[in-house]
Formats: structure tokens, C-alpha cells, sequence
């Protein structure tokens, strides 16, 4: 067996910017009350001409330069999406065909917020068993579309965006075994229901969850790969709420890591919230090459997902 690295990272976010105070015009809220419950000031919203999949292929276009690859390059391509409206075609392969990948394994997963680091572990595992050569992993989801606007207590909290990582065969593990769960018998804590679906959330629930049982998690997930949290150099959650991120990287003990906090700029964007930060800290020259990263992704049917990686 070999192993898998990711070769590169790209991100891509709409223009449109809601601020807090636009938001305090549309629901009965405000800047102040916002930030101290979940320390969001900004996200992005799309279009209408701007579906999912339009989403994903400006961020995987992004990865694929970086990594100097092309569309005949890739084999598989993997997209966690929760917001996908039709059943069919499947949002991988929509992408596949913006991007003009030829003949490539297409499948979406959804498993809500913790749907990218699943993927990039479905495509680890391909690579290695030889059933893929080079993947594209894309998390990307248009939240605004099944917000309720009218509910401050979720609307607040939506992004949209996209972020994408190329995976590829490498002589190293550079992508660590995967640790990964749920409860699913407390799955109608966040749902995305209904005709037309909305999004909605058993608030304290999910928080008291993300308290209590997640810093033993993405410990375990550390351990998986063989170190400590001590020699993480950066940890990216999923951007749910500062108010979460925070405490749980605290109690994980990375103390000198970097831990992305792009949920004050972009909200939370559900499966792209991971890549979507991995690739500004790497844009931004916050993580190097070659530095170890804890990627753990939470939320929808209460699962989850960790692994550590190399930074590409």
C-alpha cells in the first residue's frame, strides 16, 4: 500500500458580504448579540446564478492550479455537500463537467459538517487501495438557500462558500488514519428539512455535545496518528461558533498550534467551513509546508470526523 498526501488547497467565497448590521434590518437582532454568542461578524452570500456546484468548481479550479494539475489529471472526485436540491445528477458530477474531468468516479457525501474530512478520508483510502490515482476533495454548500431568514437564531449563522483539496499518491502518509463516528439517535439536533427544506438546530443540545464528548474525540483523532496534541502546529475545526472552536482547542492542548477562527468572516459554511479556513491559513503563510494539522469536522446527525494531515 501506498500513501496519500494533499498536494494543494483552494477556496473560493461569493462577493456579496452580509454584515451584522444588515442582518439587524432583516431579524430582530444586532451586532452586539451576534458576536457574543458566536463571534460571527460577516459571510458570504451567493446568488441565485450561483449554485453549488458553481461553488465547488471555482475552488477546486483554485486547488488544481496550485497543484499544477489539470482536469485529465483527476480520477475521482468527492464532494460533501448538504444542500444539494436535486437528486440527480450528483454535485460531483456537475463539477466534473464545469471542469471538463474526463471519466472520473463522481460521488457526493452528505454528511453535513463533518462532510469534508469523510471525504478526504474516502479519497485516502482509494488512493491507498490503488482504486484512485489523484482526487479532487471538495466541501461546498450555499446555506443561504435553506436558511430560515426569519429565525435569528439560526439566519445568523449561515455562510456560502467552497473550499477543495487535490489528494494524490505520495511514498508518506501524509494524510493520517481517520477517526470518525456519530450519534444517530440524536440526529434531529440539526436538520435540513421539508419542502422547501430549512435548516434548524437544537442549539444547546449540539453545544453541550460539542463541550463535553468532542475534545476527548479529536484527541483520540491525535492519537490515531501517532503524536500529541503538543506538536500540532495548526487546528481547524468546523466553523460552527467561536464560542465552541475556542474552548475546544483549548482543551485539546495544541498550545502551539494556530487555530483557525475564519468563522468571524465567513460563518458557518457547513462541509466547506474546513477547507475553506485550511486554505486561508495556507494563503495567508499561517501553516507551512510539511506542518502537521488536525482537521475535525462536526455537526449534522451529530457525527464526526478527524484526521491529522501535512500541510501542503
Amino acid at each position: 500500500m501506498i500513501g496519500s498526501r494533499i498536494a494543494a488547497v483552494g477556496h473560493y467565497q461569493p462577493a456579496r458580504v452580509l454584515t451584522n448590521e444588515d442582518l439587524a434590518g432583516m431579524v430582530d437582532t444586532s451586532d452586539e448579540w451576534i458576536t457574543s454568542r458566536v463571534g460571527i461578524r460577516t459571510r458570504h452570500i451567493a446568488g441565485p446564478d450561483e449554485p453549488v456546484d458553481a461553488l465547488a468548481a471555482q475552488a477546486a479550479g483554485k486547488a488544481l492550479a496550485a497543484a499544477g494539475r489539470t482536469a485529465a489529471d483527476i480520477d475521482m472526485v468527492l464532494v460533501a455537500t448538504s444542500t444539494a436540491i436535486d437528486r440527480s445528477p450528483n454535485m460531483a458530477a456537475r463539477v466534473a463537467a464545469r471542469l471538463g474531468i474526463p471519466g472520473p468516479a463522481a460521488l457526493d457525501l452528505n454528511v453535513v459538517c463533518a462532510g469534508v474530512t469523510h471525504a478526504l478520508a474516502t479519497a485516502d483510502h482509494a488512493v491507498r487501495a490503488g482504486a484512485a490515482s489523484r482526487a479532487l476533495v471538495i466541501g461546498a454548500d450555499k446555506m443561504s438557500e435553506v436558511a430560515d431568514w426569519t429565525d435569528r437564531s439560526t439566519c445568523v449563522l449561515v455562510g456560502d462558500g467552497a473550499g477543495a483539496a487535490v489528494v494524490e499518491a505520495a511514498d508518506e502518509a501524509g494524510i493520517g488514519p481517520v477517526l470518525w463516528g456519530s450519534v444517530p439517535e440524536m440526529g434531529h439536533a440539526v436538520r435540513i428539512e421539508g419542502t422547501p427544506p430549512r435548516f434548524a438546530q437544537e442549539g444547546q443540545s449540539v453545544y453541550r455535545w460539542a463541550a463535553t464528548q468532542l475534545p476527548v474525540v479529536a484527541r483520540q483523532a491525535c492519537e490515531k496518528a501517532g503524536l500529541a496534541p503538543e506538536e500540532l502546529a495548526g487546528v481547524v475545526l468546523h466553523q460552527a461558533n467561536l464560542r465552541i472552536i475556542e474552548p475546544l482547542a483549548a482543551r485539546l492542548g495544541a498550545v502551539d498550534a494556530v487555530v483557525a477562527r475564519d468563522v468571524t468572516e465567513s460563518g458557518n459554511t457547513s462541509a466547506a467551513s474546513i477547507p475553506l479556513a485550511l486554505s486561508k491559513l495556507v494563503e495567508r503563510g499561517e501553516v507551512s509546508t510539511g506542518d502537521l494539522v488536525l482537521l475535525f469536522g462536526f455537526g449534522g446527525n451529530l457525527s464526526y470526523a478527524g484526521q491529522v494531515v501535512r500541510c501542503p
